[in-house]
């Protein structure tokens, strides 16, 4: 074999799968460092509710997809951090009696387990006079119905004992990282 380097030596060839390797050690540093920076990226990115929660005008909602009783409804969402559902305004009941309207008769955060016909909501503030969307005949308490649900076009009052969807509320996670 001819060697037209003349001034190579063997040092030289026996160096290059030398550099081959330095090539693919510089390689897998730089595929770490974006990784890192990848991983950096995401770590930054916020998600106002969590992934199996709704997004709606500043608040997250949960909509279960097993049922409860009321009371058990109110203990599931505190165990989230939230509350079983405060209606405070018309878009919010549109939103929230179509959503249950698809999935079927569903709790929300209203009774008046502690004085028959006046309503509260568990956060102990009352029924607006001037807020209200119960269906026609509705609330009439047949049979002990202190506790108000979703259901049809507008809200109805059920047994607490009943076992049904419910939907948790709460207010959206903060973005600011320190």
């Amino acid at each position: 074999v001819f060697n037209t380097c003349g001034f190579c030596s063997l040092d030289t060839v026996s160096k290059a799968p030398g550099s081959q390797e330095q090539e693919q050690q510089l390689s897998k540093q730089k595929v770490y460092q974006e990784l890192t920076q990848l991983k950096a990226g995401v770590d930054r990115l916020c998600r106002p509710c969590p992934w199996d929660w709704t997004f709606f005008q500043g608040n997250c909602y949960f909509f279960s997809k097993s049922l409860r009783n009321w009371h058990d409804s109110v203990t599931a969402c505190q165990e989230e951090g939230a509350q079983l559902v405060i209606i405070e305004s018309a878009e919010e009941q549109s939103f929230l009696q179509q959503t249950s309207k698809n999935k079927g008769s569903t709790w929300m955060g209203l009774s008046d387990l502690n004085q028959e016909a006046t309503w509260h909501w568990v956060d102990g503030s009352p029924l607006s006079p001037s807020f209200k969307y119960w269906n026609r005949g509705e609330p009439n308490n047949v049979g002990e119905e202190d506790c108000a649900e979703f259901t049809g076009d507008g809200w109805n009052d059920a047994k607490c004992d009943t076992e049904k969807f419910w939907v948790c509320k709460n207010s959206t996670a903060s973005c600011s990282h320190t």
